[in-house]
């Protein structure tokens, strides 16, 4: 493959040399289970960056993006993150999307764990440094259909979390009966009687005609926030909502740019944007929403329900970002139960992500911090290859599509 240093209109000609060379030599993919999608870097030096492109239920779709990746950045400068983040971003035309931007995100983050393995040290230091010595985490409890949440709540306590999320509802008409919300009170009272904090998942399930009965009637029980209350796009419709409560509005997962974060930025209707570094351009793009939230005095809670290298990524953001303030964490989390594969599963160093006290120290070792086991990796990428996981497809009594 010619160099990408030559003048080739169809690759683009990077505007940067690195003063100590070191190319791309080999992009590639890896589909694992619970659902997840690894990407692995090496340069021509022998370093090797892993990323994590998890789209969930459109890994094939990601995996396509790749091809393009593999053909376009194979021989460029794996030093220069921003020239290449800018090429795969603006040379293809149609930019952003919710596919490029996850491909984009794997690629982005292995880069920054090539450098700081190049360099020796931590990603947070090539940030602008630590802000914090450690990051608050919650876990997840109760599931798609939350259930057996008080004692679950117990559970996570014990494992040293101080405060944890849960769906508010089940599946749920467009306007559905006042009773069919009571469930989720109960719920919440449950849980914040044993003195944990609670995040309550609205998960874009209820539309406006149910999300504000709902917000309302969890204002005595003060939930820690509630998420997407409304489905994106309702930008107008979530103001009038945010008006209403006193309870945080937190939202970002299905954003994936800081040109999609910005009307909500602009409106002040959201309290807490939840970037998910996997699908918001990785390092990057998530670090520059960071810095424009913080103008807008809107906290950062990075949404991670996915693998350790988004979770060890999402945490470099964590410990350089002044205005972060909690961050998902999957472990024992419901999507992966069904499986043998954990959060801690492909990992050779699992202790970096211990939980204290709602906590987990920051990451100390170079490059994202995390070692990956890769023949783990390649083995489940090989036995599970026919397999993609799926979200589940709800449709009410009367056989019309519902919110999942």
């Amino acid at each position: 493959m010619p160099s990408p240093l030559e003048t080739d209109e169809r690759k683009g000609l990077p505007a940067v040399t690195a003063a100590s060379s070191d190319k791309i030599k080999s992009i590639e993919t890896f589909r694992v289970p619970p659902r997840w999608l690894f990407v692995r870097v090496e340069t021509e030096n022998g370093i090797v960056g892993w990323g994590e492109a998890t789209l969930e239920g459109h890994s094939e779709a990601v995996e396509g993006a790749f091809e393009d990746f593999k053909e376009r950045f194979i021989g460029w400068e794996a030093a220069n993150i921003e020239d290449i983040y800018q090429s795969a971003y603006r040379h293809r035309f149609y930019r952003g999307g919710e596919v490029l931007m996850s491909a984009i995100a794997g690629f982005d983050i292995a880069l920054w764990d090539i450098k700081g393995k190049t360099l020796g040290v931590p990603v947070w230091q090539l940030l602008g440094g630590k802000v914090r010595d450690k990051v608050a985490v919650y876990g997840w409890i109760g599931g798609d259909r939350p259930k057996d949440v008080l004692k679950q709540a117990q559970d996570r306590k014990d494992q040293g979390f101080t405060a944890v999320k849960m769906n508010a509802v089940e599946s749920l008409a467009w306007l559905a009966s006042p009773d069919d919300l009571k469930a989720t009170v109960e719920r919440i009272k449950d849980v914040r009687s044993i003195g944990i904090d609670v995040g309550l998942d609205f998960h874009g399930r209820l539309h406006k005609t149910m999300a504000k009965q709902l917000a309302r009637a969890l204002e005595p029980y003060s939930p820690l926030f509630i998420e997407e209350p409304l489905l994106p796009g309702h930008v107008d419709e979530l103001k009038k909502l945010y008006e209403q409560t006193t309870i945080p509005v937190a939202l970002g997962e299905r954003l994936y740019t800081r040109q999609m974060c910005r009307p909500y930025f602009e409106s002040g209707c959201i309290d807490i944007i939840q970037p998910d570094i996997s699908h918001s351009g990785g390092i990057s793009e998530t670090k520059r929403i960071a810095s424009m939230a913080e103008t807008y005095d809107i906290g950062v809670a990075p949404h991670c329900p996915l693998g350790p290298i988004a979770f060890a990524a999402s945490l470099q953001i964590a410990i350089s970002t002044p205005n972060f303030v909690i961050c998902e964490m999957s472990w024992k989390m419901h999507y992966n139960a069904a499986s043998d594969y954990d959060l801690f599963t492909y990992m050779t160093n699992p202790e970096v992500f211990a939980v204290e006290r709602g906590f987990v120290n920051a990451l100390g070792g170079p490059g994202l911090g995390i070692e990956i086991n890769e023949d783990l990796v390649r083995k489940a990428a090989e036995e599970f290859k026919d397999f993609s996981w799926r979200n589940p497809v709800w449709r009410g009594p009367d056989g019309g599509i519902r919110e999942w």
